[in-house]
């Protein structure tokens, strides 16, 4: 008879409770972008040997100037010595305005941090950045994200004041620690089949 080797054992995840905080913010329609400073903001060094103040990513992939997603890595390299004073880490956010999806009526291109809960108008560090609006917040129901989305629809963008076909919202759920977005018009229809 064979002997069988048992699996290696995976415990069940915890389940967050569904009710709990959440934070919804406009979800800005550009491109994703990110930058990415190491710890004590050393340089990094490149398989070239160069060295480079942080990285510049899409939601894909790492970008260069000479690779860039609409302009985002030229103005992060541009703004280098000023967006270093985000600190270490992996700063997310979207990347937006003119030649980008919705454009939103704006001269020039815009760069919102996702994380609200570092970051809020009154404590970023540079002035060439913002963070995304914050649409409403508190427990976790329908109705807070009908009410959210209803806001965008009758008042406009908060990201863009007087530009009325914002995209959505982004519900951030605390306790599960996961995003999800809402869209006001097609939000049923799934990404690929958009027309």
């Amino acid at each position: 008879m064979e002997s069988v080797v048992a699996p290696v054992f995976r415990e069940w995840p915890k389940i967050p409770r569904l009710r709990r905080d959440c934070v919804i913010t406009e979800k800005i329609d550009g491109t994703n972008g990110c930058i990415h400073i190491a710890e004590e903001g050393a340089p990094i060094i490149m398989g070239s040997g160069r060295e480079i103040p942080f990285l510049v990513g899409s939601r894909t992939r790492w970008i260069f100037p000479e690779n860039d997603n609409f302009g985002f890595a030229s103005w992060a390299f541009a703004n280098a010595e000023e967006l270093l004073k985000l600190g270490p880490g992996t700063h997310y956010g979207e990347w937006w305005g003119p030649g980008i999806q919705r454009r939103y009526g704006i001269a020039q291109k815009r760069f919102s941090l996702f994380n609200r809960g570092r970051w809020n108008e009154e404590n970023l560090p540079t002035p060439l950045v913002s963070v995304v609006p914050v649409v409403a917040e508190g427990l976790f129901s329908d109705a807070l994200v009908e009410e959210a989305l209803a806001r965008l629809f009758v008042g406009g963008s908060l990201a863009s004041p007087g530009f009325m076909l914002p995209e959505g919202v982004v519900v951030y759920h605390t306790a599960s620690g996961h995003l999800y977005k809402v869209l006001l018009k097609g939000d049923a229809i799934p990404k690929g089949e958009k027309k």
